[in-house]
């Protein structure tokens, strides 16, 4: 999903700016003159899966996943013009993620054109990198994230992106997000119908702070006292069923975010969210299978005073029920700790999870799995 990343400190910094000519503002920012500068960073996210019951014979099986592997180049043009482009693993293959021109005037007015996130729930805005836990998306996710067909024509998106416009910024506490984009454009879509996505959250105590209108689910405790609410909404006509038997899409998520530091630099976090999708279409099968009903998730986590060692261990429990209109009903448990390093930056995870739900919200195979996983940003 999305990236919010620290830019690379030193690597190939030479070489670069002996081709440049230009003089490093900061540690992985090149300056070309007192206006215009270029940024450079990656991120990984990897892990090893023991499934129950998961290999072709029945007997337990493993796998070795590369999750993510982002690339990603930001700059300015002038004072209020940037931009950022950002690649990551698709499908086997690596393309486009993200390529968004930015006009940034302030804080309570900004615009972004071009291929980015559509707003939408927290853990959508968090993107893989940002999350509490290492298993965030097992409730259902909106259009923008749910179709990765391989690139076809008409998908409404994959890995939360759509091409499209989004307005966004704040006025004091209160956080506001808006945008219109393509959304699914396949044959069903005779009325050209857009996609419309809106993000609005309220900051009772300190107001979080991060790139654009992306989100974490932890600080860490760096933020101070966090409690936070928010409401996203999306919507398109016509985006689902068949050609002589259309239908729209709406959905809505009520997610918050509840951080407070403790005395000896511990941390207690807990964040939760509710999600209701309607599909409404007469066609007996979807183009693409979107949820339809209601979901729900809570999460807490402890972060542990400081000890010996490299990092911090925050151990965490979460729980995900999905309930559809039509079908059974999913659940699934993770427990997990990460082991914490430096940040979102670089993290090792070791997680169990027990139950039948998925990335779609339908039912899967119940089954118990153990994850290792590592996590690396710069």
């Amino acid at each position: 999903m999305l990236n919010k990343h620290t830019v690379a400190k030193s690597l190939l910094l030479g070489s670069l700016l002996a081709l440049t000519g230009s003089s490093a503002l900061a540690a992985g920012k090149i300056a070309i003159d007192d206006t215009r500068w270029v940024s450079f960073g990656a991120g990984i996210r990897t892990s090893i899966a023991s499934t129950e019951d998961g290999a072709p014979n029945g007997d337990r099986g493993t796998d070795f996943n590369l999750d993510n592997m982002r690339l990603y180049v930001s700059g300015q043009v002038t004072r209020d013009f940037k931009f950022y482009f950002g690649t990551d693993k698709m499908w086997g293959e690596y393309g486009v993620l993200d390529a968004i021109v930015q006009y940034e005037p302030g804080p309570a007015f900004n615009v972004w054109v071009g291929r980015m996130l559509t707003p939408a729930d927290r853990i959508e805005m968090n993107g893989p990198f940002y999350g509490l836990t290492w298993g965030q998306y097992t409730v259902p996710l909106f259009p923008s994230d749910n179709d990765t067909s391989n690139g076809a024509d008409g998908v409404a998106g994959t890995f939360g992106r759509d091409e499209g416009i989004t307005i966004w910024g704040s006025q004091g506490k209160f956080q506001y997000a808006f945008g219109v984009f393509d959304g699914y454009s396949g044959d069903e879509n005779q009325s050209d119908a857009l996609l419309y996505a809106t993000r609005l959250a309220y900051n009772f105590l300190n107001k979080e702070s991060n790139p654009g209108y992306y989100t974490s689910s932890t600080y860490f405790g760096q933020a101070g006292d966090i409690l936070t609410l928010a409401v996203s909404a999306q919507y398109q006509d016509d985006g689902y069923g068949t050609v002589t038997e259309r239908g729209s899409f709406t959905g809505y998520a009520i997610d918050g975010l509840f951080e407070k530091p403790l005395e000896g630099g511990a941390v207690i976090t807990v964040e939760g969210e509710y999600k209701s999708f309607d599909v409404d279409t007469d066609a007996a099968v979807p183009v693409f299978p979107m949820f339809d009903g209601d979901a729900f998730f809570v999460s807490a986590a402890y972060l542990m005073p400081g000890q010996g060692g490299m990092g911090r261990y925050q151990p965490y429990l979460r729980f995900t029920r999905n309930d559809p209109s039509a079908g059974d009903d999913s659940s699934l448990t993770e427990v997990g700790v990460n082991y914490v390093i430096s940040g979102h930056n670089l993290k090792l995870n070791l997680n169990l999870t027990s139950g039948d739900a998925n990335a779609s919200g339908t039912k899967g195979n119940d089954t118990d799995t153990i994850t290792f996983g590592m996590q690396f940003q710069i």
